[in-house]
């Protein structure tokens, strides 16, 4: 459940108007309801009270520091994949023995610089990069705690661009390696074995491919106990689906129960890295109607926002739904709603029934508070949109909205072509 919701025609967030917000703020612009983003943590959070588990949000969905700050006064940990989420997380107020590193190519500066800051423990992707964790630490003069990715080789039943654990995909150690570089790992002396770490994919929406990849690592982990490794923590990764059109994703509870159910008989701490379904439908993006358009074959509508702003629906082929922030009475059409980028792959949406919107209406984009602003990029030189958050009947800039300056910040020309 989220918070955005008509009030005599009118699309409130929480207790806020979103057209007042357009008027104070200009369009695009991002907007997370804070009741949204707290219900949504504590119902994933809870199922899983009566084990011991970490919740450690997937900074990648959005990495905003306000979001994070939420999630972390509400007991959460964090995972991170690059120096900069990092940075984010310490910046948030997060403990770094709550922090997992993730990612499947680390530099060697990323490791040191989570390394000095004491985090709970890398999730390692290769041989190579146990290697260099080892070295890296033994210049230090300490253990880096480390878990390996496994690769299950589970199918996730998602789009091919989010799937993780099966075979072919870059992520993880193939499973049937998975003892050699445990044993192998345990003979480098500056590393410390604390866990095993899976992760299968992204919008996942049955729960059977989590459960098969549980029963397939505890297995594993049974094996490496006969070998005297001994492990602390289970990382299973997020994964676990929203609803963006007509998808019927297990709810938190359901998942809960069937790890738990599946865990019962395992002694460690459970993490887990949830993102988009803590996120997902906790934001929107707001545009405005530039224009609209007829062809003869087709009916467009012209918005602000574009595949810089929200590129999900380029890259995906994803659902966005598209709703009107004033409900008029115009009647309806079947249109493309399109950005001002010069690419044919950039729409929110294509040959979709929606309102016959006009020139100067606003338009939210729903379910588009995961892999949104964190994706967005400067493309056709386009400044990157301003975050809003709302919480009840107040609203907070948390992301200025860049300037041109912004755009060249960093750049210089060379003396010989003055």
């Amino acid at each position: 459940m989220h918070y955005f919701h008509y009030r005599d025609g009118d699309l409130y967030c929480e207790e806020v108007p979103v057209a007042t917000i357009a008027e104070r703020v200009g369009t695009p612009f991002y907007l997370y309801s804070h009741r949204t983003l707290v219900r949504h943590f504590k119902a994933f959070d809870s199922p899983f009270e009566k084990v011991r588990h970490l919740v450690c949000y997937s900074v990648k969905a959005n990495s905003n520091v306000a979001l994070l700050r939420i999630f972390v006064n509400l007991g959460a940990g964090l995972d991170v994949v690059s120096g900069g989420e990092f940075f984010r997380a310490l910046k948030s107020g997060v403990d770094p023995k709550k922090v997992v590193f993730s990612g499947v190519g680390k530099t060697e500066q990323e490791i040191e610089y989570a390394l000095d800051s004491g985090i709970l423990m890398f999730n390692v992707e290769s041989s190579q990069e146990l290697a260099r964790i080892d070295e890296i630490a033994g210049r230090r003069r300490t253990r880096a705690p480390v878990a390996i990715r496994v690769n299950p080789d589970i199918d996730p039943k998602t789009h091919p661009y989010v799937a993780t654990g099966l075979r072919e995909n870059k992520f993880g150690i193939d499973f049937k390696r998975s003892i050699t570089e445990y044993t192998y790992a345990k003979s480098l002396p500056n590393l410390e074995i604390i866990g095993v770490d899976c992760h299968i994919g992204s919008q996942l929406i049955e729960l059977q491919p989590f459960v098969e990849a549980l029963r397939r690592v505890k297995g594993l982990i049974g094996a490496l106990g006969e070998r005297g490794i001994v492990i602390q923590y289970l990382d299973l990764g997020g994964g676990l689906g929203i609803t963006y059109k007509d998808e019927v994703p297990p709810h938190p509870t359901e998942y809960a129960a069937a790890i738990v159910e599946e865990a019962s008989d395992l002694d460690y701490t459970l993490i887990f890295e949830p993102g988009r379904v803590i996120v997902g439908n906790a934001g929107i993006l707001v545009s405005r109607v530039l224009y609209t358009k007829e062809t003869g074959e087709k009916n467009f509508v012209i918005i602000d926002a574009g595949m810089n702003d929200l590129i999900r629906p380029s890259l995906y082929g994803s659902f966005q739904g598209v709703l009107p922030v004033t409900e008029g009475e115009e009647g309806e059409m079947v249109a493309d709603v399109v950005g001002p980028i010069c690419e044919s792959g950039d729409f929110m949406a294509k040959n979709r029934r929606m309102p016959k919107f006009q020139p100067g209406d606003l338009v939210a984009v729903m379910s588009a508070g995961a892999y949104g602003f964190s994706m967005s990029s400067n493309y056709n030189s386009r400044p990157r949109v301003c975050e809003v958050l709302v919480r009840d009947d107040e609203f907070h800039i948390i992301r200025e909205r860049e300037d041109y300056d912004d755009l060249i910040r960093g750049e210089k020309i060379p003396d010989f072509l003055r």
